[in-house]
């Protein structure tokens, strides 16, 4: 009996121990550019739905902008009539495009596929609407202030460093209190329309004297899937760039520096894998397709 309870009870320290161990959203995003490499060659929709399901189940979804791994796999679903988890998934979705909904509710075909599903337009601008409601007002309007000080003057003059140490502050405040300031806490549109892309802000801060404390604490809201591998890579490669140091990740370089050889080419393909960002090749493909669409 002895034995029968203590093998029960390692067995539920495992799945308890299992539950408990933090995802990498690193490897979320090396599986999801394999998942779209491989469809891209093979065009194997019912693989892909499979490989994303599974990719699903074991994560939240965070939507790469210019892959849109989540809402392809709805799609996909949804055309081969595979169950994809209907109105939860679809909910899920609508957080995650819920950012970009300026741009996104020009989207005949989105409207299309809730309507599908009895959801109408009416009911998805509710939906959108409940969505803003829960973001963080109190950061919403601190980085209203943060981003239109960020631009002041057209970022000319003594103010730029001033304006940027404030800014630091209100990062480092933010991440004390609050976490990340993700999308899904103050959205991109900030008050009076303001547009507010983290990835900006956080470039500015490659000048910082709390550059080496982002650099560290980025990394880990990388893991966590809050911060985006482009925003954590673009202020490393800036910082990089303005001490006129060796580009780590291939996204700034000198105009005076020799194009990228075969060896720096796979020194920055590894360092982009080591943070989950896709390769040089890769990732001018992805650019390629996602600028066809957006002038479609």
């Amino acid at each position: 009996m002895n034995i029968k309870i203590n093998v029960i009870l390692l067995i539920l320290l495992f799945f308890f121990s299992c539950k408990s161990k933090k995802l990498n959203y690193i490897e979320y995003y090396h599986e999801v550019y394999t998942i779209d490499s491989i469809h891209r060659v093979n065009k194997d929709t019912l693989a892909t739905i499979k490989k994303y399901k599974r990719l699903f189940r074991k994560y939240s979804p965070v939507q790469n902008e210019r892959i849109e791994e989540y809402e392809n796999y709805i799609k996909y679903a949804d055309r081969y009539n595979k169950n994809f988890g209907g109105h939860k998934s679809l909910d899920k979705l609508i957080a995650q495009v819920a950012p970009y909904w300026k741009y996104k509710r020009e989207d005949a075909e989105f409207f299309k596929l809730y309507k599908k599903y009895g959801i109408d337009s009416m009911a998805l601008e509710q939906k959108v609407n409940e969505w803003k409601k829960g973001l963080n007002k109190k950061l919403i309007d601190s980085f209203s202030v943060a981003f239109e000080r960020d631009q002041y003057n057209e970022r000319r003059g003594p103010a730029v460093e001033i304006n940027d140490r404030k800014n630091a502050d209100l990062l480092l405040w933010t991440f004390k209190n609050y976490g990340y300031p993700s999308k899904q806490k103050i959205g991109l549109t900030g008050n009076n329309s303001r547009f507010m892309p983290m990835g900006v802000l956080l470039n500015h801060m490659a000048g910082s004297q709390n550059y080496e404390y982002f650099k560290i604490k980025l990394l880990e809201y990388v893991r966590s899937g809050e911060c985006t591998p482009r925003d954590y890579i673009e202020m490393v490669d800036k910082h990089q760039y303005i001490n006129n140091s060796e580009s780590i990740y291939g996204m700034f370089s000198h105009y005076s520096t020799a194009d990228f050889n075969a060896s720096d080419s796979a020194r920055i393909n590894r360092n982009r894998k080591a943070i989950g960002f896709p390769s040089l090749k890769k990732s001018s493909n992805i650019t390629k397709d996602f600028q066809k669409k957006i002038t479609r």
